[in-house]
């Protein structure tokens, strides 16, 4: 029988084990199912050459709340296809606001939107991502072999 588990106690597995959105700092408002909200301030250490936010940094946030999104099911699901879009630069101090939300939700896969935004409300980034649902629940321990 397969266990339930919410949103809320899947993003707790999940950012429990996950250092590198720790080191980014994201901070997670918000999980539901299919859905997650978070925010960020842009660090020194995550500019470019031209002293505008990495766009690698604003990647990886953005595959964070993902991720968290398209997992708050009980599923182990993966990035199986991913784009983004720059619109607009952000600088260090800014507070950026990451929102995912599914769009469509099959057997098989998912496809979300995820949207940074800054403190204006003026979108920095749009992310599109399709996630692949494989048939293993989130556990509490390490799953073998994952």
């Amino acid at each position: 029988m397969e266990q339930q588990i919410s949103p809320q106690e899947v993003l707790d597995i999940m950012i429990a084990r996950d250092r590198f959105s720790q080191w980014l700092g994201l901070e997670v408002k918000e999980v539901g199912p299919g859905y997650c909200r978070l925010e960020y301030t842009v660090k020194e250490d995550m500019l470019n050459g031209f002293e505008r936010v990495h766009g690698g940094a604003l990647f990886s946030a953005s595959d964070s709340a993902f991720a968290f999104a398209c997992n708050s099911h009980g599923i182990i699901t993966v990035a199986l296809d991913v784009s983004i879009t720059f619109t607009r630069p952000a600088r260090a101090g800014d507070r950026l606001y990451v929102t995912a939300q599914e769009v469509h939700l099959g057997n098989k896969t998912g496809l979300y939107d995820i949207r940074t935004t800054n403190e204006e409300g003026a979108l920095v980034c749009l992310f599109k991502g399709t996630a692949y649902r494989t048939s293993q629940p989130v556990k509490q321990e390490p799953q073998a072999g994952a």
